[in-house]
């Protein structure tokens, strides 16, 4: 029977008098049976202990489908989650990434290898320096780190927003380049 949220006719809810009937012979093919009346198609289904699914009504004829109704309801469901899970993957994120004017060669590499990896993957990276106290009067110093972070990482992506003081933080966004940046 079909679920209250499905609207599949089967079987004797099918409103046509004549269609073109496919029979499912199993590991995804299907053989044709031809043209028929609606009672022959459902004595064909009976026969096979199976549900006349309609397939296609704005064919001409329209096409329906000897097939376990329950088979053929999961393995749609199951491929529209899947088409939802491609279309999730292909939205890039935003990756934040925060370092200090104070940052050691190490810790800087480090960042670089993850902007690195982000960018690669097709997300955009966003990075972020927060000055503490008095540190904002360092903030020259924090803009030469980004703009050499940004210079370094050319090859795989583009500075979107140059590095910009605003309150105690200073944010710079690098965004992967179009052409050499896959999506995931």
């Amino acid at each position: 029977m079909p679920t209250p949220t499905d609207t599949t006719p089967i079987n004797g809810a099918i409103a046509f008098d004549e269609m073109r009937v496919m029979v499912d012979v199993g590991g995804g093919a299907d053989e044709m049976l031809g043209v028929m009346s609606k009672d022959e198609a459902l004595a064909a289904a009976r026969e096979r202990e199976l549900d006349l699914v309609l397939i296609a009504a704005k064919s001409d004829p329209p096409v329906v489908k000897i097939v376990s109704y329950d088979k053929f309801r999961f393995a749609r469901e199951k491929k529209k989650k899947e088409q939802q899970k491609a279309a999730a993957r292909g939205k890039s994120e935003l990756k934040e990434l925060k370092m200090s004017y104070k940052i050691g060669e190490h810790d800087y590499e480090v960042r670089k290898k993850q902007a690195v990896r982000f960018l690669s993957s097709g997300d955009k990276v966003k990075f972020s320096m927060l000055f503490r106290g008095r540190e904002v009067t360092h903030s020259d110093v924090g803009r030469e780190i980004m703009l050499k972070m940004a210079g370094e990482l050319e090859a795989v992506g583009a500075l979107d927003a140059p590095p910009k003081v605003m309150g105690r933080q200073m944010i710079m966004m690098i965004s992967p380049k179009a052409s050499g940046a896959p999506k995931k």
